[in-house]
């Protein structure tokens, strides 16, 4: 009986709380400000910033290279998709041979994550960041010969200018008629080592043949790969060799 009571109680509350009037504050409307050059910087506040936005600017302005081409993404084998493919590819090679990983045989970059181009001239420290100004690591995948159809039936199904290093694959009609690595047939007995970033390894841009693989995690940043690999090259020969075919493609 006295849990009836209470639960009577209780649904009479509500019903009371349903009917209350809600009370709203009263809004007073204020004028929009359009944020203009009319508007005075606050001089304490750019005083305090100065010394730290100096520091970073000479730091972003520094030179690290140069090309005498604009390093851009047309195509399907760009110059600035094959060269961060083929300094993807170093960097992992590097790695490998310090951290008792047998060999690296290819990389595949995707070109959504190249942000930027470079013009002619200088190469400067902001250049990259801007080309690269995601956080993205380089990982290996560790892959069985037999596993790799699923990497080439995906370039030939998508005719996708994602960029590769060390990889060779001829396409037409969306079917794959050629696929090399190092310039050899893939032995499907063999285990093969692809160097990407781990956003791809984990089945970005519908990666997801790399599902099939181990991950080997680097610890390497891939901007601070390029960085490196920028400085290692005072003047940048970027390669514009055909290592995506895609025979009939209408778009390029």
């Amino acid at each position: 009986m006295k849990n009836k009571i209470l639960l009577l109680a209780i649904a009479t509350l509500s019903l009371s709380a349903c009917k209350s009037t809600l009370q709203v504050a009263q809004v007073q409307p204020h004028k929009n400000t359009s944020i203009t050059s009319e508007i005075k910087d606050n001089a304490d506040y750019v005083n305090f910033i100065k010394p730290y936005k100096e520091g970073l600017d000479k730091q972003m302005n520094t030179k690290v290279s140069h090309t005498s081409v604009e390093l851009n993404k047309k195509g399907n084998n760009s110059n600035l998709g094959n060269l961060l493919a083929d300094f993807t590819y170093e960097g992992a090679k590097d790695w490998a041979s310090k951290n008792n990983i047998p060999n690296v045989d290819a990389s595949v970059i995707n070109i959504g994550g190249i942000r930027a181009i470079i013009g002619a001239g200088d190469i400067m420290v902001k250049n990259v960041f801007e080309v690269m100004p995601f956080e993205n690591e380089i990982v290996l995948v560790k892959m069985k010969g037999s596993d790799l159809d699923g990497l080439f039936n995906y370039y030939a199904e998508t005719e996708k200018n994602n960029p590769v290093s060390h990889l060779y694959i001829e396409t037409q009609g969306k079917s794959l008629k050629n696929a090399l690595i190092n310039a050899e047939k893939v032995d499907v007995n063999k285990t093969y080592y692809i160097a990407t970033s781990d956003y791809l390894a984990l089945g970005g841009d519908n990666m997801k043949f790399f599902s099939k693989g181990e991950i080997i995690n680097t610890g390497l940043k891939m901007r601070e790969v390029f960085m490196e690999f920028f400085k290692k090259n005072p003047e940048i020969k970027a390669s514009t060799e055909t290592r995506l075919n895609f025979i009939g493609k209408t778009n390029e």
